[in-house]
């Protein structure tokens, strides 16, 4: 295995490359699939000492994850906290399969990489919080069909509205939610 940099010094050479591969440069995705591997390699093969063989297999399903993914990634988070978020999830999925629990701590990043959320931020994306923002139809809706698992035709019922309006209200809402989830109104 090959020295690899702290992972600080990682995010400052990965950060760079997955922008611009985010923007389409096909030679920074494979340079930054790499350098993810090689930090995969080592993240699994220290949980997975007596399973050596199934640590390329779980490189391999997370950065298919991370190829998959890719446009989830949120751009003011460290992109190692995104990879090794990725990689803890195959990690897991690993270990159910087997019928093993984690007994170790998963999580090898410093304090600080990881995401900081502003006190007020915490709040704010409370559930009961944004759903306070939408109107009342379309938060009856959601509740309904997203929260207490109706059907759109017992919400309807419930709501004395057309099983339209209530699919319409909920499309609304959601789309509203995920507005305000970003910043935006």
């Amino acid at each position: 295995m090959t020295d690899l940099p702290p992972l600080d010094a990682l995010e400052t050479t990965l950060r760079p490359l997955w922008r611009r591969a985010q923007a389409g440069d096909e030679a920074a995705y494979r340079q930054a699939l790499e350098l993810a591997a090689q930090r995969l390699r080592g993240f699994f093969g220290r949980r997975l000492r007596e399973q050596a063989p199934d640590v390329e297999d779980l490189v391999q399903e997370t950065l298919l994850a991370v190829h998959l993914h890719r446009g989830t990634y949120d751009d003011s988070l460290p992109v190692t906290a995104w990879l090794h978020g990725i990689a803890r999830h195959k990690l897991v999925d690993h270990w159910r399969r087997q019928g093993r629990q984690a007994t170790e701590p998963l999580d090898d990043l410093p304090e600080a990489l990881h995401p900081v959320v502003a006190p007020e931020a915490g709040g704010t994306r409370d559930l009961a919080t944004l759903l306070a923002w939408l109107p009342a139809a379309q938060r009856d809706a959601i509740v309904d069909t997203k929260l207490e698992g109706l059907s759109v035709a017992e919400s309807a019922q419930r709501r004395g509205a057309s099983e339209s309006a209530i699919k319409v209200q909920v499309h609304r809402g959601l789309q509203k939610l995920a507005r305000l989830v970003r910043g935006g109104t």
